[in-house]
């Protein structure tokens, strides 16, 4: 890197900074939290997909399809339930908390159900959510490792303090507003990558003629997902479904912006907006993928960079060896602008769990002033911890990232049963929610622990059913004493329904064409 690029990134990180400083003045917890509910939805579009497609998805997607073993395009169908999760979301889940008023969605499930399973869920998001978050940090402090020379130490630091400062003074309008600006840089610097590599390997003709004829499978409808990870369209779309309405509607890292919009007509605008935008933007970076990979496997010089067993790394050598000063720096800035944006969204998510958990237990109700402090010293405490696992994560990292996956699969299904459970069946009491949730995860615990030969995706499904059922069946012999006390609200319709569902019958159709149509390309 050159002294302009050190220049840029300088600027970006003092810019965030400053966009802290100017939405600093909090009058009470929803402005921290909820930013006022005054964010316009563009806005949250682009916060929403900037902490999904963060630096993770920046540097490992490309890796995936280009350089990984048995990889390729496949990862587009990772995509293809969103539509349908959106449907799910809309339909009365989001928009019932939405109007509840609620700063953690955990908040909703103790007035319906009981403050027992409100601490059961908050403790596993905020365990699972701060140690993701540490591997993530860890995964991009290598990449600045390799791109700037920094220490181990000073990339951490780099990426934590930042945002830290930034998101602990802005609340969530910082969080937000700082995301949107991420999410252009991230989109940006995918397709300057594309454009160089194309350059590059010769052009889009001779990358095809290149390229490994079984990375270009995008969709694998030749199984059912019950013999291993082989990423069959059936679990693909039933699990993920529960897996992506769980996690854009029940974790309270995504779901906080969904109660940060203004009225439950923008949430529907944000959401829908999500549903078409994110299959292009992974196209992108499935195309760069594709492009830098097919460069990479046939440039033995290129290939000799990237560490074995290590192909995340194939991103920034390419960075380092094809881009000029100035652009170098654009793409780091890219890369710490989603890896600060999942940082940021964190943080600020795990704060609020942590304030209102506190506030329930003590049976304290704290004035404005106390609360918004209590809320910028619980975010600072879970940027700190979460900064300090990040400097162990190196010893677990291999298996980690594939244990996190597995442990979200556990508790998706089941955690989005006992919402779903709450706002449908007003019949269903809270001892038999909660042990409807108990026998769902258990359920996928033993999946897991017994070695079953059944696609982790489909635990999704299975903890959902087992959870939805067990507490309806439950609720004959342990009925609710108090059915009326929490009303549903509808936020989509049916021709909403209706395109939604169109969207993802035409990614499918779109999925299955692509390896006929490259190939024509050749």
């Amino acid at each position: 890197m050159t002294g302009l690029d050190y220049v840029i990134v300088g600027a970006y990180l003092l810019g965030l900074l400053a966009l802290g400083a100017v939405f600093r003045h909090q009058q009470n917890r929803k402005d921290f939290f909820l930013g006022g509910r005054s964010l316009a939805w563009p806005a949250l579009t682009l916060s929403v997909m900037a902490t999904q497609l963060s630096a993770i998805s920046f540097i490992s997607a490309p890796a995936f399809v280009g350089l990984r073993e048995g990889g390729g395009l496949i990862w587009l169908s990772y995509e293809l339930a969103l539509p349908l999760a959106v449907i799910v979301m809309l339909w009365r889940l989001l928009p019932t908390l939405h109007a509840s008023g609620v700063v953690s969605v955990y908040d909703y499930l103790e007035r319906r159900f009981s403050r027992s399973t409100r601490l059961l869920i908050s403790f596993v998001f905020q365990l699972s959510r701060s140690f993701a978050t540490a591997i993530m940090i860890y995964a991009i402090s290598l990449i600045l490792q390799g791109t700037m020379g920094l220490t181990q130490w000073h990339s951490i630091l780099a990426i934590g303090v930042i945002t830290l400062i930034y998101s602990a003074m802005g609340g969530m309008k910082a969080v937000v507003y700082g995301d949107a600006i991420q999410m252009v840089l991230i989109v940006a610097g995918a397709a300057i990558c594309l454009w160089v590599g194309l350059d590059a390997a010769g052009g889009w003709h001779n990358v095809m003629n290149n390229v490994d004829g079984n990375r270009l499978l995008a969709v694998n409808t030749q199984s059912a997902g019950l013999a291993g990870n082989d990423f069959g369209l059936l679990p693909m779309l039933f699990g993920g479904v529960v897996l992506y309405a769980s996690y854009y509607g029940c974790d309270q890292s995504e779901a906080q912006r969904s109660l940060s919009s203004r009225s439950v007509g923008d949430l529907r605008k944000m959401l829908i907006s999500v549903a078409f935008l994110r299959f292009p933007i992974t196209v992108l970076y499935c195309a760069a993928g594709l492009v830098i990979g097919t460069l990479v496997l046939n440039s033995p010089e290129l290939l000799a960079q990237i560490p074995d067993d290590a192909p995340d790394w194939m991103m920034p050598v390419f960075i380092v060896n094809y881009l000029p000063p100035g652009i170098v720096g654009l793409l780091i800035v890219a890369i710490l602008a989603a890896a600060m944006s999942s940082l940021s969204s964190a943080i600020n998510s795990l704060s609020a769990v942590t304030v209102e958990d506190i506030c329930r237990l003590t049976n304290v109700t704290p004035t404005d002033t106390q609360y918004l402090r209590y809320a910028r010293v619980a975010g600072i405490g879970w940027g700190i911890i979460t900064l300090v696992l990040s400097f162990y994560a190196g010893d677990i990292a291999p298996t980690v990232i594939e244990a996190i996956n597995k442990i979200g699969s556990v508790f998706y299904g089941p955690v989005l049963a006992t919402f779903l459970v709450g706002i449908h069946f007003r019949t269903v009491s809270p001892r038999a929610a909660n042990i409807g949730l108990g026998l769902g995860v258990l359920m996928n615990v033993l999946l897991w622990l017994t070695g079953s030969p059944l696609f982790w995706f489909w635990w999704n499904l299975v903890g959902f059913i087992v959870t939805t059922a067990t507490a309806v069946l439950l609720s004959m012999f342990y009925p609710n004493d108090n059915q009326h006390a929490l009303p549903s609200t509808r936020g989509l319709s049916i021709k909403h329904a209706g395109v939604l569902l169109v969207w993802c019958l035409a990614l499918i159709t779109l999925c299955l064409a692509i390896p006929e149509w490259l190939l024509a390309a050749r």
